[in-house]
């Protein structure tokens, strides 16, 4: 079986900035800025959201593209969703056999939690 493969960008891009500081408690840097905006722009979209909560939602945070691609849009356009959502850093995928299965990307809700979460 082949290992999980990460997007180009990945959480541990996001995590230097001390593991989920909230965005109010201190200014970004450009640098720090890119792959949180990559992460939120790749979730802005109602068919990549509604991709990414199938996959969330299944036991173990997994899921087939065939279990998942039933979201109003052809089969390409949900591999093209998939993949925006896999170089965003949020998931990772393994080929097995002919199906492409999806897990979320370890940290990815925390992630997200910690950075929308009140600052003190």
């Amino acid at each position: 079986m082949s290992k999980l493969a990460p997007g180009p960008t990945t959480l541990a891009t996001i995590t230097p900035l001390g593991c989920c500081q909230p965005l109010g408690r201190e200014e970004l840097s450009a640098e720090d800025a890119e792959p949180i905006a990559a992460m939120f722009k790749a979730l802005s979209d109602p068919v990549r959201l509604r991709l990414f909560s199938k996959i969330a939602v299944r036991p173990g945070g997994e899921a087939c593209v065939c279990e998942i691609q039933d979201v109003g849009v052809s089969q390409p356009t949900v591999s093209h969703h998939l993949r925006k959502l896999r170089e965003a850093g949020l998931l990772l995928s393994e080929r097995r056999a002919s199906w492409v299965y999806y897990r979320v990307a370890p940290g990815a809700l925390s992630v997200m939690a910690g950075l929308l979460s009140q600052a003190d």
